[in-house]
């Protein structure tokens, strides 16, 4: 979680080091330290150092020294019940005298995760939440039961393993969540940070045009790929209308990469035009790409499926954000 809000404060132009002060898990700070390199954001080694005040204390003015404006001091996971680890934390807080004291929290522990909130705020006093392993509506009470009983803000939820799925919490969007009214504005700002906006815009036009094709579906899944698990995305959208039972769907990832080979076992004309793909075709088409008739079959309903839901996200909302974006490219050239 230390890497995942590295990464995020990195990519806000911000200037962040890592510590670990762990020094009771086995490699847990070698840990932090190949994290550090994967993001790209320096980690303090603490070489010969084996005190957690010590290595806060050294990390803070190596960070200084060395123009960081920000320093992430992650400590040892710890419960609210070991007195000797709580007054080490303690002591933490009233030498660094950090801006911001932020509890990691598991959402999957549902109470206990508000419990320990609660005894944490007690004795630290800290200033806000971290909230891991948000990825299901069902655990999106408890950010806001951690809210109600500790008066501190849940400031992050993480929404997976990678290093980028750490997201800023909004709580009007976790009760939106809940409700069964989606989260569309997350999935935007999602979309926006991945997908190039020239493409999306040639696929809106497509999509209007009725010219979209099984290579721009290929395409499309790539790129959604880059935003995050289907499963996760199908989440925000809400239950309502062409979208009331995208909840219940489940897509093995695998599938994914069984969807790019069908495809990339047709013809250019066949990508171009699914309707002539007639049963010899499908044979061939299986053959090539190692699967089966059937998921040859599957493959093209969903893209009829998704092209119909496509064109109508086209005309809704999405297609309004779309027609400003092109008014704004074609401004510029």
């Amino acid at each position: 979680t230390a890497g995942k809000l590295a990464l995020w404060l990195a990519k806000k132009k911000r200037r962040p080091m890592l510590v670990s002060t762990d020094v009771y898990r086995p490699a847990a700070r070698e840990q932090l330290a190949i994290i550090a390199k994967a993001i790209q954001v320096p980690c303090f080694p603490g070489e010969g150092l084996n005190s957690p005040i010590e290595l806060a204390l050294a990390a803070r003015k190596d960070a200084a020294d060395r123009g960081h404006d920000i320093l992430i001091v992650d400590t040892a996971g710890r419960l609210h019940i070991d007195e000797e680890l709580m007054q080490e934390v303690s002591e933490l807080r009233t030498r660094l005298r950090p801006s911001e004291v932020l509890l990691v929290a598991d959402a999957m522990t549902g109470q206990d995760a508000v419990r320990s909130a609660q005894e944490f705020h007690q004795r630290l006093g800290t200033s806000g939440v971290i909230l891991t392993k948000l990825d299901g509506d069902a655990r999106g009470g408890a950010a806001l039961s951690i809210h109600y009983v500790t008066g501190q803000p849940v400031k992050f939820v993480g929404v997976g393993e990678k290093y980028d799925a750490l997201e800023v919490f909004h709580p009007d969007r976790i009760v939106s969540r809940i409700l069964g009214m989606g989260d569309v504005l997350s999935l935007i700002e999602k979309a926006e940070e991945t997908i190039d906006q020239k493409k999306a815009l040639e696929v809106h036009r497509k999509l209007q045009t009725d010219t979209f094709t099984l290579a721009d579906f290929r395409d499309q899944l790539r790129q959604v790929r880059q935003i995050g698990s289907v499963d996760q995305m199908l989440g925000m959208l809400p239950k309502v209308g062409i979208f009331k039972d995208a909840g219940k769907v489940r897509m093995d990832e695998k599938e994914l990469i069984h969807i790019e080979a069908i495809i990339n076992s047709m013809t250019p004309r066949e990508r171009s035009n699914h309707e002539i793909i007639n049963g010899k075709r499908r044979k061939r088409i299986a053959r090539g790409s190692g699967t089966s008739v059937q998921q040859v079959n599957q493959l093209l309903r969903q893209y009829v499926q998704t092209s119909k839901m496509m064109k109508t996200l086209s005309k809704g909302m999405f297609g309004r954000q779309l027609s400003k974006l092109g008014q704004k490219l074609e401004a510029r050239s």
